[in-house]
């Protein structure tokens, strides 16, 4: 059996083909492809319905996406959660100025340094291909594109650090990279951009500092406030998750990023369904819709940095079908040479396929 190549190599081939494969990786089949049936019997169970057309499809336009959110701000995608909380952590007295000028500046010390020594800093000629992702999705979002380092690692995992005075950057696992197809990284990517795009700042770092482990905060600060800081963390999550839609203007895209997250390998991911890792998620919701359900599930959930994949899968489907993106999306598609009409794509970038506190399942 012919062993896979190393993601980054895969990579590296692709920018020097000029051309982008589905996915790097010779076995792995798209993710956002329901996988074949394994038994006979799977042949005589109810086909799952079909996911709703994307702007484009719904205009019959399927070749248009957007190349750019003309003057896009945080607030026309923030989640409601995200600004209810960021509302909360800004009324405590004082939490906004320890975190500024206490937590951050020796959390981003010894991130920095840490990133800077054990990892590789992309670049136009240094790992072009994941370079030119991180562009082309700062570009759609309207903002300068951050730092990227690679890092090896066996936990696939993605984060960002906002530092006062220097440049943001984004740290990417190698794992990450190993898992997921070009269309998923740079979903990836947008996600950790959204953070930098909401000017998330301040709670960022502090909610890494809790996530991350580097630098223990009590007992500066209470055990209430550190659960606010998670719930908060939370909530910029499912914001940061509508940035990835934004740049990858496919909902199966985001979400297939989430499962593989969630129980994912190179190995498995053609057997992958995004259609049942959403049934999974409405299973979920039916589950703790009880106020006994209701209890276990804010137990099982206080404590984490990210909402549950599965909630988040959820959540970034629902969020495709509303009134807010499809009016986004149409607003900023190129105008057709005939001036006739808009549509968005119903694919992912062309190109390719995908601190933020930590993007993981």
């Amino acid at each position: 059996m012919r062993p896979a190549r190393p993601a980054i190599q895969a990579y590296q081939d692709a920018a020097a083909a000029g051309s982008w494969p589905s996915s790097p990786w010779p076995r792995q089949q798209p993710a956002v492809q329901q996988a074949a049936p394994a038994r006979s019997a799977a042949a005589a169970s109810p086909a799952p319905p079909p996911p709703s057309p994307s702007p484009a499809a719904a205009q019959g336009q399927p070749g248009q996406r957007v190349r750019t959110y003309r003057g896009l701000s945080a607030s026309q995608f923030m989640h409601p959660l995200d600004k209810q909380n960021t509302a909360l952590l800004r009324a405590l007295p004082g939490l906004e100025l320890l975190a500024r000028n206490f937590m951050g500046p020796v959390a981003e010390q010894v991130l920095m340094l840490e990133n800077i020594g054990t990892s590789v800093l992309a670049g136009p000629d240094q790992l072009p291909s994941l370079h030119k992702l991180l562009t082309e999705a700062a570009g759609m979002l309207g903002m300068e594109a951050p730092d990227l380092y690679v890092r090896q690692n066996p936990v696939p995992n993605a984060y960002t650090l906002a530092i006062a005075g220097r440049k943001p950057f984004v740290v990417m696992h190698t794992a990450l990279l190993e898992l997921l197809s070009p269309a998923e990284v740079q979903a990836v990517l947008a996600h950790e951009l959204g953070h930098l795009k909401c000017d998330h700042g301040v709670w960022l770092t502090a909610a890494n500092v809790l996530a991350l482990g580097t630098v223990s905060l009590l007992p500066v600060v209470s055990a209430a406030v550190e659960e606010g800081l998670l719930r908060w963390l939370r909530a910029a999550e499912l914001t940061c998750d509508r940035a990835a839609l934004l740049v990858a203007q496919d909902s199966r895209v985001v979400v297939s990023a989430l499962m593989k997250l969630a129980g994912g390998s190179p190995a498995l991911a053609g057997e992958l369904s995004v259609d049942a890792f959403l049934r999974q998620a409405r299973s979920y919701d039916e589950a703790t819709s009880s106020p006994v359900g209701w209890y276990l599930r804010n137990a099982q959930t206080r404590a984490l940095s990210h909402p549950l994949p599965v909630l988040r899968a959820r959540e970034i489907d629902r969020w495709s079908q509303s009134q807010q993106y499809q009016e986004l999306v149409a607003a900023n598609l190129p105008r057709s040479t005939g001036g006739s009409g808009r549509g968005a794509s119903a694919g992912g970038n062309p190109g390719g396929s995908g601190g933020g506190a930590r993007f993981q399942g």
